[in-house]
C-alpha cells in the first residue's frame, strides 16, 4: 500500500551547553533521532511514549512547522518544504493539526463560526457568503447545532470547543490530520464522543490520522498501527491489536502492563520501571533504555540496537529479540 505520509530518517538536534559556565562545551540533544514512519491514506498511526520522548517535535516537523536537522518528510509524494513559502502553504491545505487544548487553539475574541471559516479566508476560497455557508455546513457535520455558531469559545463546553477545532481543521478538505493529544483535556464521557466522531470522520472522508497520545486505551481503539517512541527513537512498531496483545520490547511491555485492560495478556505482570530516563544530551553509545531494563545484557550498554523485523508486520529495536 502506497504511503500518504512517508517519514525518512527524520532528526531534530539542539545544541545545549553541558556546563553552567559560559565557556562550557556544547553537546547535541537529540530530540528526534532517525525516525522513519509510513502512514497510508485513510488509516491511523498511533505514536506513543513518555513525555519528552519527541512525539510532538516529530509532529511539528511533519507539518513543516519546525525545520529538521536531517531526514525527509514526503507528503503525497512531495517533500514538505523546510521554508514557509508558496509550496509549503499549498501543502498545508492538505495537512492540518488538532491541538491538545481547544481553548488555547481558539481566539477568544472571535465567534466560532468566523474561526471555522478563517482558513477559507486565508486561502481566498469563495465569497464571504459562501465561506459562511461552508462553515455552517462543516459545523453541523461535526455535531454543532446552529445556535452555537455565533457564540464565543468561552461560552462552549470542552467537547464543543474540540468539535469547533475539528471543523476548522477539516474545512479545507485535508487528507491528513495530526492529532496531538486531542482528547486528553476532556473528561471521559466527552472523550468517547470525540473519539467516535474522529472515527466517523475517517470513515466518511478517508482522512488519515497521525494520532499522538499518552492514553494507550484510546490509541488502541483508534489506531490501525502503533509506533512506540523512547528518547527520540522508535523502539517497536506493528499492528495495534498485535502490539498490545503481544508487546515485544521491554519498554512496550512496561507501558502496556501499566494499563488495566482486558486485551492485556494474563501472563504479563505489572512492570515498574526503575529510575528516570537518561538525559538526552548524555546518552551512551548503547541502547538508551538499558539503564531501566531489568533484562539488559552487557552488549546493551555499548551497541545500539536497530529496528529489525521480529514477526510479519512487526519491528523492534532490542538485542534480546535479536538473540531470540
Amino acid at each position: 500500500m502506497s504511503a500518504l505520509l512517508d517519514i525518512r530518517e527524520l532528526s531534530r538536534h539542539y545544541p545545549v551547553r553541558n556546563s553552567p559556565w559560559p565557556w562550557g562545551k556544547s553537546v547535541s540533544l537529540r530530540a528526534v533521532d532517525g525516525v522513519s514512519l509510513r502512514l497510508p491514506a485513510g488509516k491511523t498511526l498511533g505514536l506513543v511514549g513518555e513525555s519528552g520522548c519527541g512525539k510532538s517535535t516529530t509532529a511539528r516537523m511533519v507539518l513543516g512547522l519546525l525545520p529538521a536537522s536531517g531526514g525527509q518528510v514526503l507528503f503525497e509524494g512531495q517533500p514538505v518544504p523546510s521554508v514557509r513559502g508558496p509550496r509549503w502553504r499549498a501543502l498545508r491545505q492538505r495537512m492540518q493539526m488538532v491541538y491538545q487544548n481547544p481553548l488555547d487553539a481558539l481566539d477568544r475574541r472571535l465567534r466560532v463560526q468566523d474561526q471555522v471559516a478563517e482558513p477559507l479566508t486565508i486561502f481566498r476560497q469563495g465569497s464571504m457568503a459562501e465561506r459562511n455557508e461552508r462553515a455552517r455546513a462543516m459545523m453541523a457535520s461535526v455535531g454543532l447545532t446552529p445556535h452555537l455558531m455565533t457564540r464565543y469559545p468561552h461560552e462552549l463546553s470542552g467537547g464543543q470547543r474540540q468539535r469547533v477545532v475539528l471543523a476548522r481543521a477539516l474545512i479545507l478538505g485535508p487528507s491528513l490530520l495530526v492529532c496531538d493529544e486531542p482528547v486528553s483535556a476532556l473528561d471521559m464521557s466527552i472523550q468517547a464522543q470525540v473519539i467516535n466522531l474522529l472515527q466517523d470522520i475517517q470513515e466518511r472522508r478517508q482522512v488519515a490520522y497521525l494520532f499522538i497520545s499518552h492514553d494507550l486505551k484510546v490509541v488502541r481503539q483508534v489506531s490501525h498501527e502503533v509506533a512506540v517512541m523512547y528518547l527520540g527513537r522508535i523502539v517497536e512498531q506493528g499492528a495495534a491489536e498485535d502490539l498490545f496483545r503481544r508487546p515485544a520490547h521491554p519498554y512496550t511491555q512496561a507501558l502496556v502492563s501499566a494499563v488495566p485492560s482486558p486485551w492485556r495478556s494474563a501472563g504479563l505482570p505489572r512492570i515498574v520501571l526503575q529510575g528516570d530516563p537518561p538525559r538526552p544530551g548524555a546518552l551512551s553509545a548503547g541502547c538508551a533504555f538499558h539503564s531501566r531494563c531489568a533484562q539488559a545484557m552487557p552488549s546493551c550498554r555499548v551497541v545500539r540496537p536497530e529496528l529489525q523485523p521480529i514477526a510479519p508486520g512487526r519491528t523492534a529495536a532490542c538485542h534480546l529479540l535479536a538473540r531470540a
